[in-house]
């Protein structure tokens, strides 16, 4: 914890701040990639999701207030930033944001940086089929075994409702696993 209180000491003052960022980077970015991947689902959304999120969280340091872990903050901000970015492209090419991510799915096995195999495909689809705080929840807890707690602080929601999400979640890609 005071690795992480110097690291924010460091952010927030303008001489050590450049050095500072740099080294949260190297910390965190590779994490966030992948939340944020799970979110967006293409690799060139992703890239572009994460850079806007690294601007948002240099802009924004000074008003971290240290309420929750920095990586927390800076989890809801990637997770903000990636239901920002499904919006605004469904917005734009109007059609619903499940059209937008069932695209996403679609053009996955042509992503060169996919390496799954048609499980992993499936697994992706069935995620995709669910309501988005459903999807997240499960990426989450599934994934990178988020605790509840955390995940409460992240998005904002009681401990009971993620858990009662998640199992929902859980239910519902087992069915359409097991359905066909």
């Amino acid at each position: 914890m005071t690795d992480e209180l110097d690291l924010i000491t460091r952010l927030k003052d303008t001489a050590t701040k450049d050095t500072a960022f740099r080294e949260l980077l190297s910390l965190h970015k590779e994490r966030l990639y992948w939340h944020i991947r799970k979110i967006v689902i293409s690799h060139d959304d992703a890239d572009d999701v994460l850079q806007n999120t690294f601007i948002k969280v240099f802009r924004s340091i000074d008003k971290f207030k240290g309420d929750s872990k920095l990586y927390s903050w800076m989890y809801r901000i990637a997770t903000n930033e990636s239901i920002t970015h499904i919006n605004k492209n469904a917005k734009q090419l109007k059609i619903s944001n499940e059209e937008i991510q069932n695209n996403a799915i679609n053009n996955l096995q042509a992503d060169v940086y996919f390496e799954g195999d048609e499980i992993q495909l499936k697994l992706q689809k069935a995620i995709t089929s669910l309501p988005q705080k459903q999807q997240m929840v499960f990426n989450m807890r599934y994934f990178d075994d988020m605790k509840y707690k955390e995940m409460s602080e992240i998005l904002d929601t009681s401990e009971g409702a993620l858990k009662a999400s998640y199992h929902i979640a859980v239910k519902k890609i087992e069915l359409f696993l097991t359905s066909d």
